[in-house]
């Protein structure tokens, strides 16, 4: 996480112990992941990050949402839960109609968005009757909205709204939608991997253009603050420390490129080939790709010495022999599939010979970043942070510190509440929408239940509280949390031959997690009460 000024530490006698109070639940989250890499045997580090880099583009968005209604003063917004059903009841309207690929995952978002307003507008009138117990009410209605969310899509949808029982999304008996639901891939018709496909790129570019870009907008920020007479709120030491940072990474990244070996692009336009090989490929254009990479092959058997040639010659006879002649052929396809992923395999170990090292090895198999995800986060933080220096951003502001002054200044308390409120859940049925894209499969009736829960937790361990979060809160809390997800059962197989140990302890970390977030932020509000009576 950057150093900046509301990271910055007080190291004298009276300042370490606040902060490490305030800062608990991020530092044993740290302390965790850190213990947790030195006993997981098995993990491999391409592994880990793959896995860190998927969770984290599917979930930032959602994280994202939480940060409004904490400013305004609703606290941990649980609520987010109904604008995930409304994501999900979007989808399953669109899907119902066989509407896919970038036009249907828009109309999605135009539908979540009516959904989720209607929703976010009753549940704010709901929040202004229940002022001080908001975190509690959010639950609740969580609850009472999941509980039409069922009656709805269980019942209506075939008892009231008459469906025809043979369409795929609908239950055998003509009732209710199924339990799962396939989005299909957006070259199918679907919505699966809708927005991810649309253009990826390798995970050490990715890397490379974040670190340029934050080290740009730091220069920006620090010269506009000399010039607009503002020097006093650049901060030099955490300038140069979080500068240095940036530097190091963007060269590190262009090492990293230099030396890794060019065979693992090849491996991964053979896994794009796989992934795009369906009942409505276009087997000329596949034909075309794997000729391409049958030649691309063929130079660098010749390139190669005795022990290197032989591996390229294999790989090439199986996808001029056994591949590309059965393309056309629906009944070969599995077959097909399962050959090309055998020569991808058998390229990328060849790879992974001809790296310098294993850290670039390791690097160049992690998978690639989805640019078009990452443009939809980076907006929501862009949006957040701006807003908030609005005159409707402002208002938050007050009515989160003290409502009575913000009324008495003239804000419209209740309207404020009410629209944090319905941002919050409009941001979160886009943000279910980009998550379950991603995943590419809709568990209609358990799919958003931990929606609240997990993202709730994952913004704590970033270092928010009840009453104070920011976008570096959510980031920071989304790489900590999914990283523990991750590493949780390797500790589990490591320590005791069993992952399913690791497994119950995501669960109690998650209500480990809030319960000292919640029993800190009271303890700290009792203290200043006594400090304020004396």
């Amino acid at each position: 996480m950057m150093l900046g000024e509301e990271n910055k530490v007080d190291f004298s006698s009276k300042g370490i112990m606040p902060w490490i109070v305030d800062n608990l639940v991020t530092i044993i989250f740290v302390v965790f992941v850190l213990w947790g890499f030195s006993v997981s045997k098995d993990i491999k580090t391409y592994f880990f990050l793959s896995e860190l880099c998927n969770r984290i583009f599917r979930n930032s968005f959602l994280v994202l949402s939480l940060i409004i209604p904490v400013l305004a003063g609703l606290g941990l917004n649980f609520g987010i839960v109904i604008g995930a059903m409304s994501g999900q009841a979007a989808i399953l309207l669109v899907r119902y109609f066989d509407i896919g690929g970038m036009g249907g995952f828009l109309l999605c978002f135009v539908i979540a968005f009516f959904f989720a307003a209607i929703c976010g507008y009753f549940t704010g009138k709901l929040y202004n009757k229940t002022r001080g117990q908001e975190m509690i009410a959010s639950l609740i209605v969580g609850f009472f909205a999941n509980g039409i969310y069922q009656f709805i899509f269980l019942f209506v949808v075939g008892a009231v709204l008459i469906v025809p029982a043979t369409h795929p999304m609908i239950k055998p008996d003509g009732v209710g939608i199924r339990m799962t639901v396939d989005l299909k891939t957006a070259e199918e018709g679907g919505l699966k991997y809708a927005l991810e496909n649309i253009y990826k790129i390798p995970f050490i570019q990715a890397i490379l253009i974040i670190a340029v870009v934050i080290l740009i907008m730091m220069v920006i920020v620090y010269y506009l603050n000399v010039k607009n007479g503002q020097a006093h709120k650049n901060r030099p030491i955490s300038f140069c420390f979080n500068a240095v940072l940036c530097i190091a990474a963007a060269v590190f990244s262009i090492h990293v490129m230099s030396v890794t070996p060019k065979l693992f692009n090849t491996v991964y336009d053979l896994n794009i080939v796989a992934g795009s090989l369906n009942e409505k490929a276009d087997i000329e254009e596949i034909t075309s790709k794997l000729k391409a990479i049958v030649s691309e092959l063929n130079t660098e058997a010749e390139r190669a010495d005795e022990a290197m040639a032989p591996k390229f010659k294999a790989v090439v006879s199986d996808i001029t022999s056994k591949v590309i002649p059965n393309l056309d052929k629906p009944n070969m396809q599995r077959g097909v599939l399962n050959l090309i992923g055998s020569s991808a395999t058998k390229l990328n170990n060849v790879a992974i010979e001809r790296s310098p090292n294993a850290l670039v090895a390791n690097i160049a198999q992690v998978t690639t970043v989805p640019v078009i995800t990452g443009v939809f986060i980076i907006a929501l933080c862009i949006f957040t942070m701006l807003i908030m220096k609005t005159k409707l951003g402002q208002d938050f502001r007050s009515v989160g510190q003290n409502q009575h002054i913000a009324e008495v200044s003239g804000i419209n308390v209740d309207r404020t509440r009410i629209i944090a409120t319905m941002i919050s859940i409009v941001l979160a049925a886009w943000g279910q929408l980009i998550f379950l894209q991603s995943v590419g499969t809709l568990n209609t009736y358990g799919a958003h239940l931990q929606i609240g829960m997990f993202s709730v937790a994952a913004l704590l361990v970033g270092g928010a509280s009840t009453s104070k979060a920011s976008v570096k809160n959510a980031i920071f809390g989304v790489i900590l949390f999914n990283a523990m997800f991750i590493i949780s059962p390797e500790i589990g197989k490591s320590l005791f031959d069993q992952a399913m140990l690791g497994e119950y302890f995501r669960s109690f970390m998650v209500y480990g997690v809030i319960g000292a977030a919640l029993g800190i932020y009271v303890w700290k509000d009792i203290k200043k009460s006594k400090l304020d009576v004396e």
